[in-house]
């Protein structure tokens, strides 16, 4: 069955009848190794959008437009245009083969930028390594009336497949000769997947995950286009489980439970944009700590977005409705936690008595939603539109960090969220390499360990790697704590003078005083650091990034150095939790340090 992008029963109603029993067909009479899309914007055009673009290792690249014309529509045809009786008179529009000549055209100019696409020697220099055609597939006229309508003259026979060629009794192999044979030029190519996924990165940026570096995770298209022929490895293309995933979420509540480092802050970032699109309502992004809201923010404005789409850590939100809907704001007392609590409830009783009102926003999207209170949960869920309906959250019991013991026993469905038939699980991790993960994973054993739940509930997904290798992380054990400071700095500067920007480089740590000394430190040697809440995602602010634990949620840096170890214990399972959230911040490197 072949791999449909996005997945049919998410694109099904916005597919015409002859585009819905095509799609059919290619899942039924195509194979496991066969990936198909449709109607997905090419190389990040907004009007370019083929039909179909059915992909095949050994075969090539085939793009195909799909016409629901009957006899009587049809009234006449030339190489360039077609005319067709519409409900309001008469229309011309595009030959549809001259259409998907145009986007296969596109797809080639688009894969012959990339030098590992194309011959590098030979009377073939420089053409692409797969053969590629295009072709028309007429859903609703049969062979005969091709024929006797004399269309031939104006559409080779061979590019086309007509209603009684695609029938559901029509044998596989008789279905793929009819799509191979609009192929001018045959050749057996064999693409690997790193070639694949070349292909998939050069046709369709929103699939791009940037250099892994924290100020370009999101970098822009433009940006991106301009090196189209840097390397798309593991680190650099969504799978594609997340790139049908992103194209599939439709309307609804929609959950996704995944591991550290699969992806989940990417997929909501393509979904925010998607629905910005065509929103007339606000959207509103919400997460828990706000270095990840400061990221997420950086990445809206980016897109050209932000406009419509809001950016908040939850606290920020509660304090925001506090003040537009002129509810008493409690009383600030020296207990910083009791006074967000009471912001938190103060929203909550206003929401229930209609002072503050539901419904405000066309979607809600909610990152490391493992760190939001049920009644938290519960209180943004009413925050979504009834006529859209549309929330996403996304969840990884094993980052839970915040009151953790607290909050794992309750249902989806207890807080309003519609989670059965609409949950999905993630559970390769392709943030960091194999080394960092595995380390990781043994300093938080007990808080991974594997746990079912039906998809109203929690479970705990237990990660798994994508197989890049990289260093060992480095452990190293000084005479006291003094030296730590003095030791990263040194090892920082080694790094920047051997090519690792500023900017890439995290100081994590647990307690505060740590990090005072290695501040210093820092300061001495005249390495520039930016701490917390002063941090900017963007690549003009070129420095160390000092953050605690907490707040290096969602966040990822190639180089990590966790300094005070010795403080740290996996023995509590708090504490393990925390750990392994620093831990699996470092896509590269990782340098634990303690005295």
């Amino acid at each position: 069955m072949a791999t449909l992008i996005p997945a049919y029963g998410s694109c099904a109603g916005r597919m015409q009848a002859g585009e819905r029993r095509f799609a059919q067909r290619l899942e039924a009479k195509l194979e496991d190794d066969y990936l198909c899309w449709y109607d997905v914007p090419l190389g990040g055009a907004r009007n370019d959008h083929p039909d179909f673009i059915v992909l095949h290792p050994r075969r090539g690249i085939l793009v195909l437009e799909v016409k629901d014309w009957k006899v009587d529509t049809l009234q006449s045809m030339t190489r360039s245009d077609a005319a067709i009786l519409t409900p309001t008179g008469l229309k011309h529009v595009a030959n549809p083969l001259e259409q998907a000549r145009h986007y296969a055209q596109a797809v080639s100019n688009v894969l012959q930028r990339d030098p590992q696409l194309v011959f590098s020697s030979g009377r073939e220099q420089g053409k692409l390594r797969l053969p590629w055609a295009y072709g028309v597939v007429f859903s609703h006229m049969t062979r005969k009336q091709f024929t006797e309508g004399q269309l031939g003259e104006v559409i080779p026979e061979n590019l086309v497949i007509c209603m009684d060629e695609m029938t559901e009794s029509v044998e596989p192999e008789a279905f793929q000769e009819r799509l191979w044979q609009m192929f001018r030029i045959r050749f057996t190519c064999l693409l690997s997947l790193p070639q694949i996924d070349r292909i998939r990165w050069q046709l369709f940026p929103e699939v791009r995950i940037a250099a892994p570096t924290q100020g370009g995770l999101f970098e822009s298209v433009a940006e991106t286009e301009a090196e189209p022929v840097q390397l798309p490895d593991i680190m650099r293309v969504m799978d594609l489980q997340q790139e049908q995933l992103a194209r599939s979420l439709g309307e609804g509540h929609r959950v996704i439970h995944g591991v550290a480092g699969s992806g989940k802050t990417l997929i909501l970032g393509y979904r925010a944009e998607h629905l910005a699109r065509a929103a007339t309502k606000p959207i509103l992004v919400l997460c828990y700590n706000k270095s990840l809201a400061a990221r997420l923010e950086a990445w809206m404005k980016a897109r050209g977005v932000a406009d419509k789409v809001n950016v908040r850590s939850f606290h920020s939100w509660c304090y925001a409705q506090l003040k537009a809907y002129h509810v008493d704001m409690p009383v600030k007392g020296e207990d910083n936690d009791a006074y967000y609590a009471a912001q938190v409830q103060a929203v909550i009783d206003a929401a229930t008595r209609g002072q503050i009102p539901g419904g405000q926003y066309e979607a809600v999207l909610i990152d490391e939603g493992h760190d939001f209170r049920p009644e938290w949960l519960k209180l943004v869920t009413g925050m979504v539109d009834p006529a859209t309906n549309s929330l996403l959250v996304l969840y990884d019991d094993a980052q839970s960090i915040y009151d953790a013991g607290k909050k794992r026993n309750f249902s989806f469905k207890s807080v309003g969220i519609q989670a059965q038939g609409r949950t999905t699980v993630l559970k390769v991790n392709y943030r960091n390499t194999r080394e960092v993960l595995d380390f990781a994973k043994q300093f938080a054993a007990e808080c991974l360990t594997p746990s079912e739940a039906d998809e109203d509930g929690v479970p705990r997904v237990a990660p798994i790697s994508a197989g890049r290798h990289g260093e060992a992380p480095l452990l190293i054990k000084l005479s006291k704590q003094q030296d730590e400071g003095e030791w990263i700095a040194r090892h920082l500067k080694e790094a920047h003078e051997a090519g690792t920007p500023w900017r890439d480089m995290a100081v994590l740590y647990r307690h505060y005083p740590t990090c005072k000394v290695v501040r210093a430190a820092l300061n001495r040697l005249g390495i520039p650091a930016t701490w917390k809440d002063d941090i900017r995602f963007d690549s003009k602010q070129d420095t160390v990034r000092l953050l605690p634990f907490h707040s290096s949620k969602g966040l990822e840096f190639p180089l990590v150095v966790i300094p005070g170890a010795d403080s740290l214990t996996s023995e509590d399972e708090e504490e393990a939790r925390l750990m392994y959230v620093a831990m699996t911040r470092a896509t590269e490197r990782l340098v634990v340090v303690g005295s």
